[in-house]
């Protein structure tokens, strides 16, 4: 019994009844589901191979799989059914991964891939698959190692079953596939149930490859699916949304928004260059009037609290402790940007010499060492304002990692700032790439915003001046901007993020020997240099 959108009311209460077996927990409900036009809206598999290539390999490969596509279309025209789609994915995954290392292609896998998947999951095939409380098989044409990971850890999934790549003896992919086509894997599915029974629901388009497997299920389920009311199966539970990932398109590459990127980069890293020069020219207050003749907006919402005045004495008063949401490295520069002449350092950890040196504020580097940080932190306040990030590096989704509670410790007057940003094309953070390469590609996009809000300085009973731990007061902060930017307060760290997008805890050079509070003289002496030669 296949049940679709256009039957009645008999086959959508065979489903609902099953459902209701699942949510009461009378019998463990087993269901295979295609993935690619079924879970997932797209049947398309083209723009993660272009994700793969762009990621795993670069530019040249990403272009030579553009240039792939409309032979590969024009196959699918000419030899439709599993043979041609077969043959399309063969060459889209040689193309794509040949010569790129199996860690490569499971790190892609990992931390690029299920941003995309996820965003395109179908809700009612969703409500339908995690309803099912048995074993959970995802069927694909792609290989393998593509989408295990999303399955099993977004859509809980206990087997994938699809096509697997060939590597050498050298772990790198030669380009081959072997056990594709809809046949073979309708044959494997039928294997792992073989000892189970039939699973008691398929979830299918109208591909080959499900026909291969739905008839072999007791119940039929193909879209458009019939849940019309998400909230109405409690035992589904809720999708398990994508924190944490990496790569640097924001767009998926489709053909045609891929051949905008490719059309676009020539002009975008000249528009970069010519921006950050920009930067580097001009004081920081003149920027925000001449971002806009450049595509770049920068949206101030409140007010920043006024310079505190000298004492008669002539020496400077401690300084603000600005406390920022971490959005991109960005974040600092923009903030000093917005308040102009006044004297602002920034609290950094692992950026790269490259952004080090073309930001236009001192940095104070963090050790990871509590002791030399707070001195460092502290000496810094005392010779002007400070804004730090307490989540210890970014996120590029609207949640707010948890809040170190050292800032808390070293001043009194604290502002909150929530910061945000917009970008067309390219991210400008990354865990796995080039982190040289993150406010290029920031400035690379058409029109890039970004948003700077600042809140009331904290009273002095909401300080730890009051008697309230380090503690209470970041995570006062960290739900006063969570509020602001309509985000949500969570309790990851950089350690969660690191190891889920490149397997390490995220600690670089733990305890350095010594760090300046302000740029090294080889730094300053480009810089002149920089200037001198603009000029």
């Amino acid at each position: 019994m296949v049940i679709t959108g256009d039957l009645g009311k008999d086959h959508r209460s065979t489903y609902m009844a099953m459902s209701a077996s699942a949510r009461t927990g009378a019998s463990a409900v087993s269901v295979v589901a295609e993935l690619e036009g079924a879970l997932l809206r797209d049947a398309c598999t083209f723009p993660y191979f272009m994700l793969v290539a762009f990621e795993a390999s670069g530019l040249p490969r990403f272009a030579a799989l553009l240039a792939l596509w409309p032979a590969l279309r024009l196959l699918e025209l000419l030899m439709p059914g599993a043979r041609g789609r077969g043959m399309v994915t063969r060459c889209a995954a040689f193309v794509a991964t040949a010569g790129v290392p199996a860690a490569e292609l499971e790190a892609v896998a990992r931390a690029v891939l299920p941003k995309f998947m996820a965003d395109d999951v179908d809700p009612a095939a969703w409500a339908a698959f995690g309803a099912c409380t048995g074993r959970r098989v995802v069927a694909t044409r792609m290989p393998r190692v593509m989408v295990e990971w999303f399955a099993r850890e977004h859509l809980g999934a206990h087997e994938v079953v699809g096509c697997e790549l060939e590597y050498s003896r050298l772990r790198r992919s030669t380009g081959l596939v072997r056990g594709g086509g809809d046949e073979a894997l309708g044959a494997r599915l039928r294997a792992l149930f073989r000892d189970d029974g039939r699973p008691d629901l398929g979830l299918g388009s109208r591909s080959g490859m499900a026909r291969s497997f739905l008839p072999f299920c007791k119940e039929q389920l193909q879209p458009p699916f019939l849940v019309d009311d998400i909230t109405n199966q409690p035992k589904c539970p809720p999708f398990l949304p994508v924190i944490f990932h990496d790569g640097r398109l924001v767009r998926r590459p489709t053909p045609l928004t891929s051949l905008v990127i490719l059309l676009w980069l020539p002009l975008g890293v000249l528009l970069a260059f010519v921006r950050i020069t920009i930067g580097l020219i001009f004081p920081n207050e003149f920027i925000p009037q001449i971002m806009p003749f450049l595509g770049g907006t920068i949206i101030t919402h409140g007010n920043p609290p006024p310079a505190l005045a000298t004492d008669g004495k002539g020496s400077p008063p401690p300084g603000i402790l600005f406390v920022c949401a971490h959005r991109t490295l960005m974040d600092p520069v923009v903030l000093a940007c917005v308040l102009g002449r006044r004297r602002l350092a920034a609290v950094t950890y692992s950026i790269s010499g490259f952004s080090e040196t073309i930001v236009p504020i001192p940095t104070v580097r963090l050790t990871r060492d509590r002791g030399v940080d707070a001195s460092r932190m502290r000496a810094a306040l005392a010779r002007g304002d400070v804004v730090v990030c307490p989540e210890g590096t970014t996120c590029r989704e609207p949640v707010l990692l948890r809040f170190s509670a050292l800032f808390a410790e070293l001043s009194e007057r604290i502002v909150p700032v929530a910061t945000n940003y917009q970008a067309e094309l390219f991210h400008p953070t990354t865990a796995r790439g080039r982190k040289a390469m993150d406010p290029v590609f920031f400035f690379m996009n058409p029109r890039p915003v970004y948003e700077v809000t600042f809140l009331d300085q904290l009273p002095a009973e909401a300080t730890c001046a009051a008697g309230r731990s380090p503690v209470d007061v970041a995570n006062h902060v960290q739900r006063l901007l969570a509020a602001t930017l309509g985000f949500e307060c969570t309790g990851f760290t950089r350690k969660d993020k690191y190891r889920v997008l490149a397997g390490n805890d995220g600690t670089v050079n733990a305890k350095p020997a010594a760090a300046p509070t302000t740029k090294p003289g080889w730094q300053r002496r480009i810089k002149g240099v920089l200037r001198f030669l603009l000029r």
